[in-house]
């Protein structure tokens, strides 16, 4: 009878260790995909962020913009509403023009969208009905932000469709991008 308790008991110790093991190795394959994510996350917000660096060449107020699709950028955009002198001419309303062409359909359901500040209602509004699952935000807009700072429209209920938001990723880099650019208009303003 001590026998078969023993081995009743060696087999339970031994499931319990088993499943332990394999909760390390999914907490451990976690974590390693997170890792993987956050590597590909900052490496396309450098890419908005090359976006917005040329909307600050030609004066305009630094935003940029990039749709990735199967781990490629298939739309680019940076703010020129001076420029095109249009209200529409935002970073993402022209990477979603951009991305649905190369995609050859107005649903962008298998993509994710990086911009260095975040959406105001209308880009948050087109966003959603691109139905992109997944937006990166660098910088808050707490003048003007439409994806936490003032409202966010990504999470109504009512809406068809709701927008996962990942927050502040290369936060600093983005605010700085604008700070700078803001600091240098005012220098000029005081010149002239």
């Amino acid at each position: 009878m001590n026998e078969m308790t023993e081995k009743r008991r060696r087999r339970i110790e031994l499931r319990r260790q088993a499943k332990e093991e394999k909760k390390e190795r999914e907490a451990a394959a976690k974590e390693a995909a997170a890792l993987a994510m956050q590597k590909e996350d900052e490496r396309f917000m450098k890419a908005a962020i090359t976006q917005a660096k040329k909307a600050a060449a030609i004066g305009e107020v630094p935003i940029g913009c990039v749709i990735v699709y199967d781990h490629k950028i298939i739309g680019r955009g940076y703010n020129r509403r001076n420029t095109d002198k249009s209200t529409l001419s935002h970073a993402e309303i022209t990477a979603i023009k951009k991305a649905s062409k190369v995609l050859d359909d107005w649903r962008l359901e298998e993509c994710r969208l990086y911009v260095t500040l975040e959406p105001c209602q209308m880009c948050a509004g087109a966003i959603i009905q691109a139905r992109i699952p997944t937006v990166v935000i660098g910088a808050m807009n707490p003048k003007a932000g439409c994806a936490g700072s003032i409202l966010n429209l990504f999470t109504v209920e009512k809406f068809n469709h709701q927008v996962e938001t990942v927050y502040g990723v290369m936060e600093e880099e983005c605010s700085r991008i604008l700070k700078d650019f803001f600091t240098d208009l005012r220098k000029r303003l005081k010149k002239e």
